[in-house]
């Protein structure tokens, strides 16, 4: 069990990760989260991670305000991705310990997070299955 305090996110990333980009509509949003199942995309224009939407974010437009009692649902199908996107998030780097992504991800209480480069590059996201993995694999070799 002591190997996996070695591990890396490097090691245990998904490198292929499916994106959005900034001007997605709401509407294509909700389409995407019907096709692939995903809690959320990272947001990228040029490789660059500009932030995360969530079914959370997507949701949170058609809650009731003080100010808007009943949204308007067409209306807020036509927004786009950078307008509801969260754009503080948690990220890792490569080489970042999967300790420490279990510790962020419990305290953050996050499903994934981008994995990203010094200059703020996409290249990967690491899951909770993807950690999970890498327990059992450590576990077994032990």
């Amino acid at each position: 069990m002591y190997s996996f305090l070695e591990e890396t996110v490097a090691r245990n990333m998904t490198r292929a990760v499916k994106t959005v980009p900034p001007e997605t509509t709401m509407r294509a949003l909700h389409r995407l989260f019907a096709e692939d199942d995903f809690n959320g995309y990272p947001v990228v224009r040029d490789g660059r991670l500009l932030g995360v939407v969530s079914k959370f974010d997507f949701l949170s437009c058609f809650a009731f305000t003080p100010t808007v009692m009943i949204p308007r649902y067409n209306e807020l199908m036509d927004k786009t991705v950078a307008e509801v996107m969260t754009r503080e998030f948690v990220s890792a780097d490569p080489d970042t310990k999967l300790q420490r992504v279990l510790q962020l991800m419990v305290n953050h209480r996050v499903r994934s997070m981008p994995v990203v480069d010094n200059a703020g590059h996409l290249i990967g996201i690491i899951a909770r299955e993807d950690v999970m993995r890498a327990l059992d694999r450590c576990a077994v070799a032990s």
